[in-house]
């Protein structure tokens, strides 16, 4: 029996020497061509075989796996284990007994266990487990016999609970993984302490695949590279401006005075137009559609802030979005408490159907409704999180992707991406949030830079949102704020403050700007 060493469980293959998968090749040649495309690890199974023809086969493979250094694991068989000396077994909840498995095989055998419940996955810990195998997470054909479906949620929990429970234990999940789902897997298992799945165990994806070199060098690039900016993204920040910020955005919005055509609830309206006033932009207040065509054509941008949901308000919302696409003219969409109620869930899909939307903005639960996630359940304008960094990430880029637009999700750390990059903000104070409105007139504000600064619409975006949140930074430290009620005519001054010192060549209020890119190399 070989020696225990640290293994690399990122591309977990499981055989299959059916007729429906393996065909009429050669099991051997198959998992050699897998390894050579980038297999870290090989288990054989094989319910059906005689022990004579399990050994014989286990032989052959060993030989395969140890020239390219990856381990062979058997499952169930813990006798063929033994017999062929490879370095260990797989055994699932009605196999062998981990504790004879570790009797049979030794403390230097790798011994992994299959887990479907959090109960299961603790107690194989508890067991001396070396390593899990979660499942299932998908329906699939070559395990029929599968008593629940996890599906990502379900293998988040399993490791939550291991990482509660103080486990360091390697992970893989099973069941259904393809090259078309392997990255959403592994970003939607992230939970919310950062703990990752180590690998993702396949089986028809390769063996019955034409080239399984080929499968195997795509899927293991495609682990790999998600592994990569998941940790980037739990990374700790690098502050810097970066090259999504530029004064110009700032300038350009105080020199051009841009028409920000806010259709929002009178709630909002009076500091919205305060605030675009304060950065050099110029406000109208609208929510009729009929005249939305004769304000796209004045070069300005529209801001749709779903406040009050009404059928004549959505109507007045769709005729709007259709004018401004039809001028070439920015959108900029607040889907404000969206998962609140079952009328704003459709009324979030009657929005995204009446045309395109250039920026999408809110805070988390907003976001997920707009994503799709109708089990988001808001109170209200509830700005609270479920998301660690990574999924937060992913969420704004895949929406972004989707959408072909720029996404914006406020909270502590804002995240906005355009679909490729992902950008953090890290400014703003929590004075913001103790104001009616101020989530408001950041669409506001956004809207402004979108109509002065074409040129790059994700930079436009980030560099409105570090004036607006800079400003609030530094009024909340003003010697005349005492509390929010203060705090706002404090705010407005700092706008307009950096909106001159820009506009006479002064940028040094960006010093302050404390931006990340979240998949950073």
């Amino acid at each position: 029996m070989a020696g225990k060493k640290s293994i690399d469980y990122a591309l977990y293959l499981v055989t299959d020497s059916t007729p429906e998968i393996l065909g009429s090749r050669d099991l051997v040649q198959v998992v050699e061509d897998a390894v050579a495309g980038g297999v870290t690890c090989v288990q054989l199974r094989d319910k059906t075989s005689s022990t004579e023809e399990l050994i014989a086969v286990a032989k052959r493979l060993h030989e395969v796996t140890k020239r390219a250094g990856v381990p062979l694991l058997i499952n169930d068989r813990v006798d063929v284990a033994a017999a062929v000396r490879c370095e260990g077994a797989h055994v699932g909840q009605d196999d062998t007994d981990l504790a004879e498995a570790r009797r049979i095989l030794g403390p230097d055998a790798i011994i992994g266990v299959s887990a479907g419940t959090v109960e299961e996955a603790l107690r194989a810990c508890e067991g001396g487990a070396d390593y899990l195998g979660i499942g299932t997470v998908y329906a699939t054909q070559t395990k029929k016999n599968s008593k629940v479906i996890l599906g990502p949620g379900g293998v988040r929990e399993i490791l939550a609970a291991i990482a509660e429970g103080g486990y360091d234990i390697p992970t893989v999940c099973i069941g259904g993984i393809n090259q078309s789902n392997v990255q959403f897997t592994l970003e939607q298992t992230v939970t919310s302490s950062g703990r990752t799945l180590d690998g993702v165990a396949v089986v028809s994806v390769i063996i019955a695949a034409s080239d399984p070199a080929r499968a195997s060098s795509h899927l293991l690039a495609t682990i790999r590279e998600t592994a990569r900016k998941t940790t980037a993204a739990l990374g700790t920040p690098k502050f810097g401006t970066t090259s999504y910020v530029t004064q110009d955005v700032v300038k350009r919005v105080g020199e051009l005075k841009p028409i920000s055509h806010n259709m929002t609830n009178l709630v909002v309206q009076n500091i919205a137009a305060n605030v675009a006033l304060a950065i050099g932009a110029s406000p109208i207040m609208s929510s009729y559609g009929e005249e939305a065509a004769d304000l796209a054509r004045l070069g300005g941008a529209l801001v749709i802030n779903m406040g009050t949901v009404t059928p004549e308000g959505l109507a007045n919302h769709q005729k709007a979005i259709k004018a401004y696409n039809e001028a070439g003219r920015p959108v900029v969409y607040d889907p404000v408490g969206a998962g609140a109620t079952a009328i704003r869930r459709a009324a979030v899909k009657t929005i995204m159907a009446a045309g395109h939307l250039d920026v999408i903005k809110g805070n988390e639960g907003e976001i997920k409704t707009v994503f799709g996630n109708d089990e988001t359940q808001q109170r209200g304008v509830d700005s609270s999180s479920t998301l660690n960094a990574a999924q937060k990430a992913y969420l704004v880029r895949d929406l972004a992707a989707r959408e072909g637009n720029i996404v914006v999700m406020t909270g502590e750390t804002d995240y906005v991406s355009d679909g490729t990059a992902v950008v953090r903000v890290h400014n703003g104070h929590k004075f913001l949030g103790e104001v009616t409105g101020t989530g408001c007139s950041l669409g506001t504000t956004i809207s402004a830079a979108l109509a002065a600064y074409p040129e790059s619409r994700l930079s436009a975006v980030v560099t409105a949102m570090l004036h607006y949140e800079i400003a609030a930074e530094v009024a909340a430290v003003r010697a005349d704020v005492q509390g929010p009620g203060t705090f706002v005519p404090a705010f407005l001054d700092e706008l307009y403050r950096i909106r001159e010192a820009t506009t006479g060549g002064d940028a040094s209020w960006l010093e302050r700007a404390r931006v990340s890119d979240a998949f950073a190399r």
